[in-house]
């Protein structure tokens, strides 16, 4: 198993494989890892904090897997707050972690394998229907995210990071090894959508 020591970037949030990730820059720390990132093509890795802040000097304890990220596009605001857009690589578990005296934390990580291709099982296909009409109205966000409506990995981790549900559900996904799994357990969350009537 490959073994690196990447930049990380805690947040309030979970990165699947594959997924945009849009990100306000302002703290040094995270400016100067964002700068050699860019100049060295080089990833860094979003983890899920469990205990502490995304911003400020406080230390943080995050959840033991996370995702390598690479930013496809970046454009300064007009507030003059950097922006950042990531999209999501291979999972990885975080071995180690320790902080560097400029505050950023340093992670040693295990990467691992991606799943095997699923094809979709056709009892997902109403899940994988629903998944393209709601991309569809997001927009921008998923312009660059090529689709596979055909593979269940892809269909569950597009699923997982837009259903509105808790962060502890969604690192508990990101941690499924089986994509049919994962389907199986989002699917009684998507009933509720399926039975709303327009207003």
């Amino acid at each position: 198993m490959d073994t690196l020591t990447i930049p990380l970037f805690p947040l309030g949030t979970v990165l699947f494989p594959g997924g945009p990730l849009p990100l306000r820059i302002f703290e040094p720390r995270y400016l100067a890892m964002v700068s050699r990132c860019l100049r060295e093509d080089a990833e860094f890795g979003v983890v899920l904090i469990l205990e502490g802040a995304e911003a400020g000097p406080g230390t943080v304890a995050t959840a033991g897997m996370g995702t390598l990220a690479r930013i496809v596009d970046w454009y300064q605001g007009s507030d003059g707050i950097l922006g950042v857009t990531a999209r999501g690589g291979q999972r990885f578990r975080l071995e180690d972690m320790n902080r560097q005296e400029d505050g950023l934390n340093l992670g040693r990580v295990s990467l691992v394998p991606a799943p095997e291709p699923v094809p979709l099982p056709a009892e997902f296909d109403p899940m994988a229907q629903i998944l393209k009409s709601v991309i569809t109205d997001l927009g921008r966000l998923y312009e660059g995210v090529e689709p596979g409506y055909g593979d269940a990995d892809w269909v569950g981790c597009r699923l997982a990071e837009i259903l509105p549900m808790p962060v502890a559900d969604k690192q508990l996904c990101l941690e499924m090894q089986d994509p049919v799994e994962r389907l199986r357990y989002l699917r009684p969350m998507l009933r509720p959508l399926r039975t709303e009537k327009p207003q």
